[in-house]
């Protein structure tokens, strides 16, 4: 699998120009690219992933422009490690930051040697991340500018956290700028500042990661959407975080870029104590289950990725920074060992995934596997305790194409693919436990069958 993935890197690597320009056989521009990237917002939260109860007309309009992948994941279950595992590439265990999620009296962060997509795309993009950052918020992992980006515009953590102000960064050594938060008008503040943003870099290529810090609770509906939906304040969040995609849509039309930007839209793992993980099972934080990681994830560039296209090939968001890389036509950063794949050829074509497999980290723990058509479980939350399931005789084997709720295990009736599936993790486990920084305090730890 090792000589497979280096085969993959080597191929990006060597792209000489982005797809756009391969394809249409003239000079064009390198693409500009678009992360929108939500807050807790769960799989099953809007309508082209099944949702019901909130309106979310300019996603489904995205949906038809665009591709929607079905199964792909954030590189974590909670906000620090999905976020460093997407900027990365890296599982977020190779960055130091898979445990927990930083908190205000935090001092760990992204470390400087980390290359971010930011970074990777330099010099020749213009870059931005404007919203959530929660990487680091003292020096040297903050402002966020010190990792590639030349504008900061945000929070430096999630916005249920004190104490909290808006910041804003023009770059190294300049001065950091705060003021006062007006949460009902946050996600707009961001929203407007990313326009701005696109406005300014029209005439050159500019990666923009808007990093919304919603539906994450506590919600905080603007004016304009309070009291419209039937799923609460949450949904009213949602509402108008879908009318913001619509406003970037519009925004990317009249600035006549909008065939030579890619747009993004997911969100950094499921549902908290809100939202909805659809039919698939746990949420935020939970244990090896779908609900915590699985996160829609929907692309659009007219005229390059195809139209009214679903396709089932598994990704994650380590995969951004070496496709981005690949439709830019810029080498793979040196000397770092990535865990994304490029999947451009996902995207733009519909094919098969490059990956054999994907892990799933709950904190610092390898616990569940997911091949195309597997998915093996090893661990679950149970009554204050990380328990090893398969210690308790349960073994956790789930063909994802007939039941993607993971409600029945088949390890009885397919031993041979359990098999392979554990020592898939077993490798996994001997890979990655030697960069672990700590256990998960007790009661939280127990592998007894008794307990």
């Amino acid at each position: 699998m090792e000589r497979r993935r280096f085969l993959q890197w080597s191929a990006a690597s060597a792209v000489a120009v982005p797809w756009g320009f391969r394809a249409s056989g003239a000079a064009r521009r390198r693409p500009n690219f678009i992360v929108v990237l939500c807050d807790d917002l769960g799989y099953g939260d809007i309508a082209a992933m099944g949702g019901k109860r909130v309106r979310t007309p300019h996603l489904d309009r995205m949906v038809r422009e665009g591709t929607l992948l079905t199964d792909f994941y954030a590189a974590a279950n909670l906000c620090t490690p999905s976020r460093a595992g997407l900027l990365t590439g890296r599982y977020p265990i190779r960055t130091g930051l898979a445990y927990e999620v930083i908190l205000a009296n935090d001092t760990r962060g992204l470390a400087q040697s980390e290359v971010t997509i930011a970074e990777a795309l330099k010099p020749e993009y213009a870059t931005a991340l404007i919203g959530k950052w929660h990487l680091g918020h003292v020096a040297p992992f903050w402002p966020p500018t010190a990792q590639g980006f030349d504008l900061f515009f945000g929070l430096p953590y999630s916005h249920d956290i004190k104490p909290l102000s808006l910041y804003e960064s023009n770059g190294p050594g300049v001065e950091l700028t705060k003021e006062d938060v007006d949460f009902p008008q946050l996600q707009a503040r961001f929203a407007a500042r990313a326009e701005r943003f696109m406005e300014e870099h029209r005439d050159r290529p500019f990666f923009l990661e808007l990093a919304l810090s919603a539906p994450h609770l506590p919600n905080y509906p603007h004016p304009d959407h309070a009291g419209h939906s039937r799923a609460g304040a949450y949904g009213d969040v949602v509402e108008e975080v879908d009318a913001i995609v619509g406003r970037l849509l519009a925004k990317l039309a009249a600035l006549g870029i909008e065939r030579d930007t890619l747009v993004v839209f997911t969100s950094d793992n499921g549902p908290w104590f809100e939202g909805s993980a659809g039919n698939l099972r746990q949420r935020k934080g939970g244990g090896g289950y779908d609900g915590g990681y699985r996160v829609p994830f929907i692309v659009r560039q007219p005229a390059v990725i195809p139209a009214r296209r679903k396709v089932d090939s598994i990704a994650m968001s380590i995969d951004l920074l070496p496709t981005f890389c690949a439709l830019a036509g810029k080498d793979l950063p040196a000397g770092v060992t990535l865990d994304g794949l490029d999947i451009s050829d996902v995207l733009l074509r519909g094919k098969a995934s490059p990956h054999d497999e994907l892990l799933l980290f709950d904190n610092e723990d390898v616990v569940a596997v997911r091949t195309q058509r597997w998915k093996y479980v090893t661990n679950d939350y149970y009554r204050r305790s990380f328990t090893e399931i398969t210690e308790r005789g349960y073994p956790q084997l789930y063909d994802m194409r007939a039941d993607e709720a993971e409600d029945y295990s088949m390890a009885a009736r397919f031993p041979e693919v359990l098999a392979d599936m554990q020592a898939r993790l077993e490798r996994a486990r001997g890979t990655f436990a030697p960069l672990k920084s700590q256990e998960l305090p007790e009661p939280w730890r127990s592998r007894s069958q008794g307990k």
